[in-house]
């Protein structure tokens, strides 16, 4: 039997004698294609000879008369082919217009996803100028969902006004996103009046899908009186709750500390034949109780799931690390991460946060920097968590040098800036005692357009409260009142 070196040898001698064969090869075809050409120039000097010493007859050579399924060799009067001008030019714009529309399409599609609103709003001004241009739903869908995300509900209902005005139709799924738009900046009369609108349009039903997002914001907004309501809704235009909204009004119910109705919920999944509890039902309940610090609490709700045969999932382990680590349990959070690695489930960029914000919130830099450095040699996508941890890991520990590092790297790696990264980094410049920075952060944060929350306010409210500027913490009212007027005269409009 040959071996792998012999086999390679054996091959190696046989291109080595292949190579030197082909100048033979070549000369003897180049010796043959010589006595050919010879012979066919001989054949054609000969006939032209022939020709040429033939008298010439003064008759006219007779037409033949072609017999029917014959074809003479050439045509006497063979119709010409108009000739297309500028047949180039023509393929060449239009190759240009489709390269033209994929460049902005993909301009477009590339805005969406790093959720940059107004260069996504301007790209589709552009493609909106365009004769290729035509309106579809699709388009519409993302725009009206990265407004929503984004913090501009009125910008969204705004699009969706000069989406009717260009005769595109509206769907139940563009209603949606626009409920859905409002729900997430917590405008409940609103969402309301396009679930009004919805009932009155017979193509505009909505559906579980949008009761669901409605259900969510009021549970978030701890108006149960309005859940209720909405679920009596539902049984009369006989839509069944899913599980989807199950585990949505039961970890509200959860968060409120209505645990005798959280576990009728429950209770209710349970002898239920189309909404079975799942794995989010499990997660939402050992991250409800994981968050309010209750360990004893999240185990034994871990322990009933298992029992109801329901397998846990990496989210589910992520949760135990956050909850783990935010107690200092480090052994405990080793040994899920330790079984993660047994039972072959990867770790997330979520495990890496919750690892690095439990290091970062009693300020081990140590620990936080050989983690991240771990994320990073693994080539772990990073997000905005991961940076907000590090700020705030640095900031505990009173190193504001590599704060400032750290927003610099998140720069070069386009972060996404979010309301909570700008707080994270407030909150530095705050613990630090530099307000003339945190001013400038605050100003850039309204200059991105990145909407302040009360955490926002909060912070920069008792840093200038330590250094007894009242008239700065004015500035801060006036600033909040101007926000909610600013809404109120974009939602008249």
């Amino acid at each position: 039997m040959a071996t792998p070196l012999s086999l390679a040898l054996l091959s190696s001698r046989f291109l080595s004698s292949s190579i030197a064969e082909q100048p033979k090869r070549r000369s003897e075809d180049e010796r043959g294609f010589s006595r050919v050409s010879r012979c066919s120039f001989a054949s054609l000097s000969s006939s032209s000879v022939r020709t040429s010493n033939r008298p010439s007859s003064a008759s006219p050579a007779k037409k033949r008369h072609w017999k029917e399924g014959e074809f003479p060799g050439t045509l006497e009067s063979a119709p010409r082919r108009t000739p297309i001008k500028n047949l180039k030019k023509k393929i060449d714009n239009k190759n240009n217009a489709k390269a033209w529309a994929n460049t902005v399409t993909e301009a477009l599609a590339d805005r969406i996803q790093k959720k940059q609103w107004e260069e996504a709003l301007e790209v589709f001004e552009m493609l909106k100028e365009q004769p290729f241009y035509h309106p579809k739903e699709g388009t519409y869908m993302k725009l009206l969902v990265l407004l929503g995300r984004c913090g501009q509900p009125h910008r969204a209902n705004k699009l969706f006004d000069e989406m009717v005005e260009e005769c595109c139709d509206p769907t139940s799924g563009l209603y949606t996103a626009l409920l859905a738009a409002y729900c997430r900046n917590n405008l409940l009369d609103d969402a309301f009046s396009v679930l009004d609108k919805m009932k009155t349009l017979p193509h505009c039903q909505p559906d579980v899908y949008t009761y669901s997002i409605l259900i969510k914001a009021c549970v978030d907004a701890s108006r149960f009186e309005l859940v209720d309501a909405l679920y009596k809704e539902m049984a009369d235009r006989l839509i069944t709750p899913n599980t989807v909204t199950q585990n949505t009004v039961l970890g509200g119910y959860g968060k409120v500390g209505k645990f005798d109705k959280m576990e009728e919920v429950l209770l209710g999944m349970l002898e239920s034949a189309t909404c079975k509890p799942d794995v989010w039902t499990m997660n939402t309940i050992i991250s409800l109780f994981g968050n309010m610090g209750q360990i004893d609490k999240m185990e034994q709700w871990y322990e009933k799931f298992r029992n109801f045969g329901i397998e846990p999932e990496t989210r589910t382990f992520n949760i135990l690390i956050g909850a783990y680590g935010k107690k200092r349990l480090y052994d405990k959070m080793s040994s899920v991460m330790e079984y993660m690695r047994k039972l072959a489930f990867p770790w997330t960029t979520s495990t890496y946060n919750n690892v690095l914000e439990a290091f970062a919130d009693v300020g081990d830099v140590k620990h936080m920097e050989y983690t991240f450095d771990q994320m990073r040699s693994e080539r772990m996508k990073m997000d905005t968590k991961t940076f907000r941890c590090l700020i705030n890991g640095y900031a505990n520990a009173g190193l504001f040098h590599k704060v400032v590092s750290s927003i610099q790297l998140a720069e070069k790696l386009e972060i996404r800036e979010n309301t909570s990264f700008y707080n994270s980094v407030i909150s530095a410049c705050a613990k630090a005692g530099d307000l003339m920075e945190m001013e400038r952060v605050y100003k850039r944060m309204k200059d991105k357009h990145c909407p302040a929350d009360s955490r926002t306010y909060s912070v920069m409210e008792d840093a200038y409260g330590k250094e007894g500027m009242r008239d700065k913490i004015y500035d801060l009212e006036q600033d909040k009142l101007k926000k909610v007027a600013v809404a109120d005269e974009v939602e008249s409009e």
